[in-house]
Parts: structure tokens; C-alpha cells; sequence
């Protein structure tokens, strides 16, 4: 088995993960990988938001399939993944993604763009990557990425440079495992909040840091943290059988509505009054160049699970708004201008 980020240490306070010093840079030879829905916006618009989110995360559980192991450092993007590829795994990682793009597109109806482009590269750029791993719970680790290398590569995909075109076959990936079955789940205190926040100059991470703890502080005060998944659903024999003999609480766990990637990511529960406290921050912020930030408020949160086979216990479950949450928030943040 290919190792890299399973032999190094796994925060389990979230707020450790704003501290990038303690992220390690990922090696020259190694490659970032890309994906995303093409005008998703479109496509939320018109109710498909559950597909974006099945496309969006379908490369990662491609990957690990192919792989027989989801031991490779990756992130759900609610319309698209990034991820992280051993040189030696190349090869597959591009079969894999030309398959799955194929896929979106004849089976979904949606265009996936592709990409990988190496660390090497990134670095030359002027950018960096860099890889830390958050412990959700003690099965479910997660990936966080910095350095603005994710950011600089998705910009250059989007642009048609390093991009992986679609297989003409009709080879599909394996997708066991993933599923967006669940029904979209209502806010219990007011809003589902989707925000992102980055960085305008990803070398100044601990100014950064201050800012987002403080915005923590105000979203996760109160009942239960502001976590978008409530305790109390009861679930079927099957469901708990699928979950690898688990219960709802190891939903709960192991739900991912806390990254980071270059960009911080949050899907929460949130009252009126929290947000309004939050925005007060951040339009400072924004306006004094700081940060760029984007937020969508909307009714319910949308589930989309990955069970691996392998090891069920480990099971994973990315969380997004249902309105098309990250989507729409990033169209505000990057109607702010890039960060170069």
C-alpha cells in the first residue's frame, strides 16, 4: 500500500487546522488533482442539486475503489473534489478520472472538467501544498489541504491547462458506496449556512487564523456547535448494517461539514443572529483586502455518504446545502476578485 498522509498525526480539534505551520508540503512528484461540475449553477437551478453533489464527489470514491484503499488525502468541494496522487499511481488516477468524467457525462448529464498537475509545478508558480489530517472521529480522518496550490491548480484547469479529457469509452468507474440517498435534512435552528472564507495572501496564515477562530467562535457557541446533523434520527436495521454495524451517532461523528482547503469550508446550523455576527466581521475584513468571503443561506443541508466496502466502520459523509451551498457561495466569493 501506498502511504503517505495515514502515517502522520491526525488533529482532532478543528480549530488546529487554521494554524497551516503545522501542515507538511506535499512532495515535488506528487500530483493534485481537480474536479468540478461545469456550470453547476445551472444545474442546482433547475433542482439537480443532489447530481452535482454525486458528480461532485464521485472521482474521490472512483479513486478509491480503483485503489482498494482511501488512504490518499482528498476533499469534497460540494460541486467538485480535489485531491492528492502518488507519482506511482498515475497512470490509474488518469484512466480513472477520464472514466468518471464519461460517466457524468452519459450518465448524469453533466460536464466533469479533470485535471492533475504536479506539486513541482504549483511550486513554480509561486503557490505551495500542503497537507494536515483532522480526525472527524476515531474512524473517519479527513484531509485538509493549504498553501493556495488547490486554488492555483483549479484556476488553471478551469482555464483548459492540465486538464484529463473524458474516456470515448464506456468503461464506468466504480462508484459502490456512494450514495446521496439520504433526504435533504431541515434546519433545527434557523438557517443552514454555507460559508467559505480565504485567505487574500496565503502567507499570512496566522492573520488569517485569528479571523476564522473568532468566526468559529461565534458559529459553533450554542447548542450542539451549530453541527447541521442532528442526534435524534432513527434508523432502519438495514441502514445500520450498511454503516458497517454502526449507529446514527457515527453519522453524526463522521460527518465532514468542517474543511479546509485553501479556502475555509463550513455547512452549519445556524440562527439569524450568528450569521448577522459573522458578516460584521467579515465585510471589514473583505473591505481592508484581507479576505474574500462567500455565504448562501437556505432551508435544509443535503448528505452524500461514501460506505468503503473494505472497511464500512470508516464510513464518510460530505455535507452540503441543499440551495447548491458551496456553488452559490463561491459565486460571491469570486465575484471579489482572485487572490493572483
Amino acid at each position: 500500500m501506498l502511504k503517505f498522509d495515514t502515517q502522520r498525526p491526525a488533529y482532532h480539534d478543528f480549530a488546529d487546522m487554521l494554524d497551516t505551520d503545522i501542515y507538511e508540503q506535499l512532495p515535488d512528484d506528487w500530483l493534485v488533482g481537480i474536479t468540478d461540475v461545469i456550470d453547476s449553477t445551472s444545474a442546482i437551478a433547475s433542482g439537480r442539486y443532489k447530481d452535482v453533489n454525486y458528480a461532485g464527489a464521485s472521482a474521490i470514491a472512483a479513486l478509491g475503489n480503483a485503489w482498494s484503499s482511501f488512504d490518499f488525502p482528498f476533499v469534497f468541494r460540494g460541486d467538485g473534489a480535489a485531491f492528492a496522487v502518488h507519482p506511482d499511481r498515475l497512470t490509474s488516477a488518469t484512466n480513472v478520472l477520464q472514466q468518471t468524467a464519461a460517466y457524468a457525462r452519459d450518465t448524469l448529464q453533466l460536464g466533469l472538467r479533470t485535471g492533475l498537475v504536479s506539486a513541482k509545478e504549483i511550486r513554480a508558480s509561486g503557490s505551495d501544498v500542503k497537507t494536515a489530517q483532522f480526525a472527524a472521529s476515531g474512524a473517519a480522518v479527513y484531509a485538509m489541504f493549504a498553501g493556495g496550490g488547490l486554488n492555483w491548480a483549479d484556476r488553471q484547469i478551469k482555464e483548459g491547462k492540465f486538464g484529463i479529457l473524458p474516456s470515448p469509452a464506456r468503461t464506468p468507474p466504480d462508484l459502490t458506496g456512494l450514495t446521496c440517498e439520504w433526504a435533504p435534512i431541515p434546519s433545527q435552528r434557523g438557517e443552514i449556512l454555507s460559508l467559505l472564507i480565504e485567505s487574500s495572501d496565503h502567507t499570512k496564515s496566522q492573520r488569517f487564523a485569528i479571523l476564522a477562530r473568532r468566526v468559529l467562535a461565534i458559529l459553533e457557541a450554542g447548542e450542539r456547535g451549530s453541527h447541521p446533523v442532528p442526534d435524534d434520527i432513527a434508523i432502519t436495521a438495514d441502514v445500520a448494517d450498511y454503516l458497517g454495524g454502526r449507529g446514527w451517532s457515527d453519522v453524526v461523528s463522521n460527518s465532514d461539514y468542517r474543511r479546509y482547503d485553501d479556502v475555509l469550508r463550513l455547512t452549519l446550523d445556524c440562527t439569524v443572529e450568528q450569521i448577522g455576527k459573522v458578516e460584521a466581521i467579515l465585510a471589514p475584513a473583505r473591505d481592508r483586502g484581507e479576505i474574500r468571503f462567500g455565504l448562501h443561506r437556505q432551508s435544509h443541508a443535503l448528505m452524500t455518504c461514501l460506505v468503503p466496502s473494505g472497511n464500512r466502520n470508516a464510513h464518510l459523509h460530505f455535507l452540503d446545502g441543499m440551495g447548491g451551498g458551496y456553488t452559490k457561495a463561491a459565486a460571491m466569493l469570486e465575484a471579489q476578485g482572485s487572490d493572483g
